[in-house]
């Protein structure tokens, strides 16, 4: 019996020495945290002070560019959201009551001439301020209209540019229709919107995310495609570079396959997708400081 004890005092000494071990080097309760974003899930929260930059680069003319930001952000949890997190993060072993789950501190990497997020450290914590579960550094991800991080990702560049990433992603016009085509012989409506606040360019290059729905003759949603695009405006010419496919058939969004294999094609005067390039073209020279913000070369 005496034995149990003790192996059960170092179990508990251990657990203990993790969980302050873990709370070092992270924002504190009396940090202001800023509100972003709440639903019956969720609630998002950074902290403004916390923001630094930590890599810059230099432009050919001679303006220093932050390429690299962190910050600290606050998640907190429904029961819902919490057995949700617990599902996505797969530690119901570790984890089995959701009651228990409370919020989540985060400390994000911000590239913002790509668009990118990673986590390089998340803690999770009871109701009583206790670290409960830890996370070390997670992939690198593209943001976009799907990602979860997005109001973590606006509000934390806006904090370094203040260029409007939060003001544009609640615009009415964040989403712009490229073209609309219907199937005469399926009666099949397809409609193809750009998502404005992914667009940049990078050289000739324009970059963003494309929402392309397609609707059968009831009005019914058979196919939503959501695919990162790269489009040279001045040759004409566009390549997919990523994305995800939802059917209705199977109800889920699964990795999209490029039939292409991911290389450049022309897009042709009689394609659908010329309207668009048009209208790309007319939306870069209509917001030159938009698609440019943050570029270095």
């Amino acid at each position: 019996m005496l034995k149990i004890k003790f192996i059960a005092a170092i179990i508990f000494a251990i657990i203990f020495v993790n969980s302050a071990a873990a709370q070092e080097n992270m924002p504190g309760l009396e940090t202001s945290w800023y509100w972003l974003a709440s639903n019956k899930k969720y609630s998002k929260f950074f902290a403004p002070e916390t923001v630094v930059v930590t890599r810059r680069a230099t432009t050919a003319e001679g303006r220093d560019v932050p390429t690299e930001i962190q910050a600290w952000t606050k998640t907190t949890y429904t029961i819902d959201g919490a057995s949700e997190t617990i599902k996505n993060y797969n530690i119901a072993a570790i984890l089995p009551n959701p009651k228990k789950l409370s919020y989540s501190l985060a400390l994000l990497k911000i590239n913002p001439q790509n668009r990118t997020l990673q986590y390089l450290r998340e803690d999770f914590f009871d109701g009583a301020d206790r670290v409960i579960w830890s996370k070390g550094e997670a992939r690198v991800k593209e943001i976009n209209s799907q990602s979860f991080d997005e109001d973590f990702y606006a509000a934390i560049v806006d904090e370094v540019f203040n260029l409007g990433e939060l003001d544009r992603k609640k615009a009415k016009d964040r989403w712009i229709e490229l073209w609309t085509f219907t199937d005469t012989k399926t009666g099949d409506t397809v409609t193809a919107t750009g998502d404005t606040t992914t667009m940049r360019m990078r050289g000739a290059n324009l970059i963003y995310w494309q929402w392309r729905e397609t609707k059968n003759s009831k009005g019914q949603v058979t196919e939503i495609q959501l695919t990162k695009k790269t489009v040279n405006l001045s040759q004409g010419t566009e390549r997919i570079a990523g994305g995800n496919v939802w059917s209705a058939s199977t109800r889920r969004w699964s990795e999209f396959n490029d039939e292409s294999g991911g290389i450049y094609h022309m897009i042709k005067s009689d394609e659908p997708d010329y309207k668009g390039l048009i209208r790309l073209r007319a939306f870069v020279k209509g917001y030159p400081n938009w698609v440019h913000r943050y570029a270095i070369s």
